[in-house]
């Protein structure tokens, strides 16, 4: 759980130094910063649902990537 807090703290904080970089707006990094995070949740729910049915047997085991990156266990 302590990596889990430690990672959300490094994103945040990730979020907010990019968009000031790019804006000098507190308050835009900040609302960035509070958005992201929720709307790349949201992403990887519908990646890892998608992933689901390619795995589920629409393809042969040979046609998968072989890729390492792609081959993340929820």
């Amino acid at each position: 759980m302590f990596k889990t807090l430690t990672f959300t703290a490094m994103h945040f904080c990730i979020a907010f130094a990019v968009t000031y970089a790019l804006t000098g707006s507190v308050a835009a990094s900040g609302l960035v910063a509070a958005i992201e995070p929720l709307c790349n949740s949201v992403g990887f729910y519908f990646h890892e649902k998608i992933w689901q049915r390619f795995e589920s047997g629409k393809t042969s085991k040979a046609e998968r990537p072989t890729h390492a990156w792609l081959h993340h266990q929820a």
